[in-house]
């Protein structure tokens, strides 16, 4: 095999980063000694040149309907996800083309784009979490989990947010050329030298809408203000002026979930937090956020996020203090 051809598939606005996080990262490994070479085709479908979120305009080096044979089809994500999946010609081109594909990919929102050509039914997919409960509503075939910064289902892969597609494509070089060129890759880049895929798409400031209801919103900041205090339901309840009945009900409604999950919630990402930008011990964390033990966090924080305190701290750039 002479090259393995990359097809990323463009529309208008979408995101330049999520193009761009892709190419730099299989270019930069073609550099580095790539065997085959990465082909890289951006393509949409009309050939015209892209105008993305940023405004800038992106020349379409070919026709989406002019490529007969695609290795890799990776789909980008941007505001325009939404028309893109209406149009009906980009959806056919899709499909087409990853029929006869080896993997396809999306990044971010693009996967409403995959979801469209029914490459996602029946398959575990992820996209950026602001857009995960729309992809769920609008595409109920598609198991949509949106806590991994990338999944794998076959030869499909969806990832999270727009820097989440770099370490999608690190995990295709690595797939392609071994571990060694990716870490490279990485080094070149100056980005992690690996996150795994399970790692969350976490952040206490960005994980779930804030609620309308005064009365949720009292309940929220006051566990985000004291996730070490006694958040029994009949403690938030009192604090709120409201009855055990009262608060289950509202937090359903408003929410999505009960007011004990809400709780845990919040405490695990306070705690992912934590772990992140300080230098706290996992007891210590532990007890901040109102777990027994450093093994209950450890406990919790792997079964909603995929990875143990440890290992999540180990991928994380510290800011500078």
């Amino acid at each position: 095999m002479d090259s393995h051809r990359v097809v990323v598939v463009g529309y208008d606005n979408a995101e330049l980063v999520d193009i761009a996080c892709v190419t730099s990262a299989l270019a930069l490994a073609n550099r580095l000694g790539a065997d085959p070479r990465y082909e890289l085709v951006f393509a949409n479908v009309s050939g015209d040149p892209v105008r993305c979120e940023t405004g800038l305009s992106l020349a379409a080096q070919a026709r989406l309907d002019a490529i007969r044979h695609a290795d890799t089809v990776i789909v980008s994500g941007g505001d325009g996800h939404r028309a893109a999946a209406r149009d009906a010609e980009l959806v056919r081109q899709v499909r087409r083309l990853a029929a006869g594909a080896n993997r396809v990919a999306s990044v971010c929102t693009g996967a409403t784009v995959l979801a469209a050509a029914r490459l996602l039914d029946g398959r575990r997919a992820t996209t950026h979490w602001l857009y995960a409960a729309e992809l769920e509503r609008s595409y109920p075939r598609v198991r949509v989990d949106p806590a991994p910064i990338f999944v794998r289902d076959g030869a499909v892969a969806t990832s999270g947010g727009v820097t989440a597609s770099l370490d999608l494509t690190l995990a295709f070089i690595e797939e392609d050329h071994g571990a060694e060129l990716a870490r490279w890759v990485a080094m070149g880049m100056v980005t992690y030298l690996q996150r795994p895929g399970n790692q969350a798409q976490m952040s206490v400031f960005t994980s779930a809408p804030r609620p309308d209801h005064a009365t949720l919103r009292l309940v929220i900041d006051h566990v985000v203000a004291h996730p070490d205090a006694d958040l029994s339901v009949p403690a938030i309840a009192a604090h709120a002026g409201v009855s055990t009945r009262q608060l289950t009900r509202l937090f359903r409604e408003h929410a999505g979930e009960t007011p004990a999950s809400a709780v845990r919630r919040m405490r695990l990402e306070i705690a992912a937090r934590l772990a992140a930008t300080t230098d706290l011990s996992l007891s210590q964390i532990a007890h901040r956020c109102g777990f027994r033990s450093a093994e209950t966090l450890r406990q919790a924080f792997a079964a909603r996020f995929g990875v143990s305190p440890r290992r999540f701290r180990s991928t994380q750039v510290r800011s500078p203090s």
